[in-house]
């Protein structure tokens, strides 16, 4: 059996085997029984997410905020999220930790048992309602975490809830205005060929910004989706083949910042919000086009599982959300059709 990163063990003076947790720079910790058991996986778990290693993690006082925040960072649960997530959390945490409150003492050196509903709601209401729940889902994952190293009792943020928005959502595009950024940015523009990207393989920004030649095969572009590890095997529709063919493209990806410098999502979504604007269409946005090849999709009568082998999307709730507003105008005129042959039928009668 393969053991955990930093076990090690001796034989005590009866013969016995004994186990332990050791790593450089973290306390030298017993744990018990036997590799592969309930209790040794909790020891081994607890080892190494109650005892932080962190540049500067000494100055930290125990049992304070800040103190959970590193023990969380190196905690099991923080570790198997996906990449995306533990940006999220640690962004959010951190800049949580460093805000100061009313009394000017910064969060991260409050106590963590002493923060209560209260503070919860208060801190949200001091927010926007995306920020607030932003920070919301951040402090439940660090609170959780206090709970499980006995660091508090209960969870303030378990009977908070998720502040409603008025938000319809991130705009999907109409074909008026699919045509409008075309007329602006012509086949051979690094605008076009994005718009043909997101649009023709209904991907997110981050993984369209790492598609290259290498990932054609046959006719199909292999995508690994970042956010979800989905793999997908998407066919190449006619208009993205050609503008693919149009587009000189020597790069490993074929959008690039600069010339061996890949974009980042957040830099790319900028980018293309520029290239937007400029098409007199400042409310569109690289998302959006996502929504718009869903949309195209549900058009065409494709089924929400046949969407989602395109999108990766795992719940085919979140596909029927992304075509939800076109399901409707379409229904409400094929119910309308319907109705006035019924009328015709009862006249004629």
């Amino acid at each position: 059996m393969k053991l955990p990163r930093y076990i090690h063990s001796y034989y005590d003076r009866h013969g016995q085997r004994r186990w332990y947790f050791r790593r450089r720079g973290f306390k030298k910790v017993r744990l018990r029984g036997l590799p592969g058991s309930e209790e040794f996986t909790l020891d081994y778990e607890r080892a190494l997410a109650g005892q932080p290693l962190e540049i500067g993690s000494k100055k930290v006082r125990p049992g304070t905020i800040h103190a959970v925040a590193l023990s969380y960072f190196n905690s099991f649960a923080f570790r198997t999220v996906r990449p995306s997530s533990q940006k999220f959390y640690r962004s959010t945490i951190e800049r949580f930790c460093r805000a100061t409150s009313g009394n000017g003492m910064a969060y991260g050196d409050m106590p963590v048992a002493g923060m209560g509903r209260e503070h919860v709601v208060r801190l949200m209401l001091a927010r926007k309602p995306s920020a607030a729940n932003n920070l919301r889902k951040a402090l439940r994952a660090l609170m959780t975490h206090a709970v499980e190293i006995n660091l508090r009792q209960d969870d303030p943020t378990a009977k908070v809830k998720p502040v409603r928005t008025n938000s319809g959502g991130i705009h999907s595009w109409t074909e008026a205005e699919i045509a409008q950024f075309e007329a602006r940015h012509q086949v051979g523009t690094k605008a076009r060929l994005a718009l043909a990207l997101l649009l023709g393989t209904g991907q997110r920004v981050s993984d369209v910004i790492r598609m290259g030649r290498q990932h054609i095969r046959d006719g199909f572009i292999h995508v690994r989706q970042q956010k979800t590890g989905a793999e997908l095997d998407i066919e190449i529709p006619p208009e993205l083949a050609a503008i693919l063919a149009d587009t000189p493209t020597n790069d490993m990806t074929f959008l690039m910042a600069q010339p061996g410098r890949p974009f980042t999502p957040g830099y790319f979504s900028a980018r293309f919000c520029e290239r937007c604007k400029e098409a007199g269409l400042s409310h569109c946005s690289a998302h959006g086009l996502r929504k718009a090849s869903a949309r195209r999709m549900a058009d065409a009568e494709c089924s929400p599982h046949e969407i989602a082998a395109i999108t990766g999307h795992k719940s085919l709730a979140e596909v029927q959300r992304y075509t939800q507003g076109y399901n409707q105008r379409r229904l409400a005129s094929s119910a309308m059709a319907k109705l006035a042959k019924a009328k015709n039928r009862t006249s004629s009668g």
